[in-house]
C-alpha cells in the first residue's frame, strides 16, 4: 500500500497538529467507524463515533465524515487517508513553559523544560512543546530539526518553511552541527578525563531502551569532568559532546562507564511508567541539558550559537549550600 504524500493536511487544533490514517486497499471491514477502532484501539468505537459526529473526523478533501460512514479506500493508486486530531484522555499537565531564544523568517529556537515532550506521541497531545509553540506563535508549519527525549531539558531548533527543512535537518545529518550538553551523574576515581567513548549503539530488547552492542562505531562522545559538587563528592558536574547523535547516545555511553546519569529512570534500571493520568515525580529531573548549539545557517549564511540560561538543579542547589556554608557567619 503506497501512502500519498498529503496535498491538504487540517490546520492544527489547539496546539495539535492533525494526524492521518491510510485506508489499506482490499479491506473487509463493515464500516470506517469499525475500521478507525480496530486499526487505532486507543479510542474505543464509542469515542471514535462520539469524535465524528463532533466532525473531528475528515476524509482527504476535508468533509466530516460520520459514523455511519462506510469503509471506502480507493480503488486505484495512493491507498486514501483519513484525518483526526489525537486526544488523550486524562491528560497530565506539565507544569513548565519553553523560553523563546530566537525567532527569524525560518528558525525557532526555545529552551525546553524537563519533563516536557516534544511532539504528540503516546500520552501527550496538547502539552507538548511543539503543540504549545504552534498555538502561541501562531505557525501551523513549526516542524523540529532535531529532538531531544521528554526528560532532556535546553536548546532546541523548529523550521518555520517546510520548503528549507530538508536542507537544516542536513546539518544534524552531517555532523555540521556543534552540540554541548551538561550533566551530573556519579564521580568516577578510576577514570581519566577527558575521554572519547566510541561504540555501537543499537536497539535492546525493550522498545524504549537502547544498548553497546558489538560491531564498527556508530556513536562517539567527547566526556570532560568539571569537577565535583560542592558538598557531595560522590557527584560530578560533566561536560558532554556528541559527535554523532544517536538515541539516547548519552545516557547509552555515561551507563556504560558506570556513571548513570543522575534521576535516570531508563539506564541502567527500566522504572515503571506512571500510570495513566498520574504525573511523573517533577522533583527529580534528569541531569541532562542541552547547553549550547552552534551551526552555519545553511539558508542565511549566518553563525549561529544558542545556549541555554537553564541551571542543572544539582548544580544549583550544591552551589547555593556552598555560597550558604562560604557566607560571614555561617554555622560550620
Amino acid at each position: 500500500m503506497t501512502r500519498p504524500k498529503p496535498s491538504w493536511r487540517p490546520l492544527p487544533r489547539a496546539g495539535v497538529p492533525a494526524s492521518c490514517v491510510a485506508l489499506p486497499h482490499g479491506g473487509r471491514w463493515p464500516s470506517l467507524l469499525a475500521f478507525l477502532a480496530e486499526r487505532l484501539p486507543v479510542l474505543s468505537e464509542a469515542d471514535w463515533a462520539r469524535r465524528m459526529d463532533q466532525g473531528l473526523v475528515l476524509d482527504g478533501q476535508g468533509q466530516p465524515l460520520a459514523p455511519a460512514a462506510p469503509y471506502t479506500p480507493s480503488r486505484h493508486g495512493p491507498a486514501a487517508l483519513v484525518w483526526y486530531w489525537r486526544e488523550v484522555a486524562d491528560e497530565v499537565e506539565i507544569p513548565f513553559e519553553a523560553e523563546l531564544l530566537y525567532r527569524d523568517h525560518h528558525l525557532v529556537v526555545v529552551d525546553k523544560p524537563h519533563f516536557l515532550p516534544m511532539s504528540p506521541v503516546g500520552r501527550y497531545a496538547r502539552h507538548t512543546l511543539l503543540a504549545r509553540l504552534q498555538q502561541s506563535l501562531g505557525l501551523d508549519s513549526l516542524t523540529p530539526i532535531h529532538r531531544l527525549d521528554r526528560e532532556t531539558a535546553g536548546v532546541v531548533v523548529f523550521c518555520i518553511e517546510p520548503a528549507t527543512r530538508a536542507a537544516y535537518q542536513a546539518l544534524f545529518r552531517e555532523r555540521a552541527v556543534h552540540k554541548v550538553y551538561e550533566a551530573v551523574a556519579p564521580a568516577s576515581k578510576s577514570l581519566r578525563f577527558p575521554l572519547q567513548r566510541r561504540s555501537r549503539i543499537a536497539p535492546a530488547a525493550h522498545h524504549m531502551l537502547m544498548q553497546e552492542t558489538g560491531g564498527e562505531p556508530n556513536a562517539e562522545t567527547c566526556i570532560e569532568c568539571l569537577g565535583s559538587l560542592a558538598g557531595d563528592a560522590a557527584l560530578a558536574h560533566y561536560r558532554l559532546r556528541p559527535l554523532t547523535g544517536r538515541t539516547h547516545q548519552l545516557r547509552v555511553h555515561m551507563n556504560a562507564l558506570g556513571l548513570p546519569l543522575l534521576h535516570d529512570t531508563l539506564y541502567p534500571v527500566l522504572h515503571a511508567e506512571p500510570a495513566p493520568g498520574e504525573a511523573p515525580d517533577f522533583s527529580r529531573p534528569l541531569q541532562l541539558l542541552a547547553r549550547e548549539l552552534a551551526f552555519v545557517d545553511p539558508v542565511t549564511g549566518l553563525s549561529h550559537h544558542f545556549s541555554s540560561t537553564r541551571t542543572l538543579a544539582a548544580v544549583a542547589g550544591h552551589a547555593a549550600q556552598r555560597n550558604w556554608a562560604q557566607a560571614p557567619g555561617s554555622a560550620v
